[in-house]
């Protein structure tokens, strides 16, 4: 890892951190829904937490099966406060699906064959992914959000373009090399980070929620 990696990591991390602090804010004033806060808290300290791992230890780091699981907390706790917030009929639903989903990663990249563990973690990944990239288009289409709510489906499109690369390297058969993956991580995670930041920091208080 170079030491641009390092800083684009930390300023990822910082940008993290801010985040984490407005959506506290947010869940003492009750601006957004506390389940949602809670949500998305708990999504951006996975990410500056999975940040300072990375500049601590390497992408090396990536090969630990208890680091894939909980880095996954990422994408799964943010599309779960996205559907609570603007979808919150279906909130139950999904985050029975997401707890499903933790607990199959967890068995299947500790326990179970690797192609059950590639499957598994494509699956939660793609749903999830898929979540955050169309929800906050179709509200920000529908006039429902701010037309800047979009950026988080930005983000959602990144996310996805990272695990799908991460989870192919995995499966042995990369999309793009190794070396190439490494070299735009760090720049992708930053890129990701500040999409889901310009998007939730511009989205206000949005109104007409299902």
């Amino acid at each position: 890892m170079t030491w641009f990696d390092k800083a684009t990591l930390l300023v990822t991390g910082l940008t993290a951190l801010y985040m984490i602090w407005r959506f506290t804010q947010d869940l003492r004033s009750g601006t957004r829904p506390s389940r949602s806060a809670l949500s998305y808290i708990t999504s951006f300290a996975v990410l500056l937490v999975s940040g300072l791992l990375l500049i601590a230890l390497g992408y090396g780091v990536l090969s630990h099966p208890l680091v894939v699981v909980v880095a996954s907390l990422i994408p799964v706790t943010l599309s779960a406060g996205l559907v609570a917030e603007y979808a919150p009929v279906q909130a139950r639903t999904y985050d029975l699906f997401a707890v499903v989903g933790l607990l199959a990663l967890a068995v299947t990249r500790f326990a179970g064959p690797r192609p059950l563990a590639i499957a598994t973690l494509i699956v939660v990944h793609g749903v999830a992914g898929l979540i955050i990239f169309g929800l906050p288009l179709w509200l920000a289409a529908q006039r429902r959000a701010p037309g800047r709510f979009a950026w988080v489906g930005v983000g959602g499109a990144l996310i996805g373009v990272g695990g799908i690369a991460l989870a192919f390297l995995k499966a042995g058969k990369p999309i793009l090399s190794a070396d190439t993956i490494f070299l735009i991580l760090a720049p992708l995670l930053l890129a990701m980070t500040a999409s889901f930041a310009a998007g939730f920091l511009g989205s206000g208080t949005p109104s007409g929620r299902s």
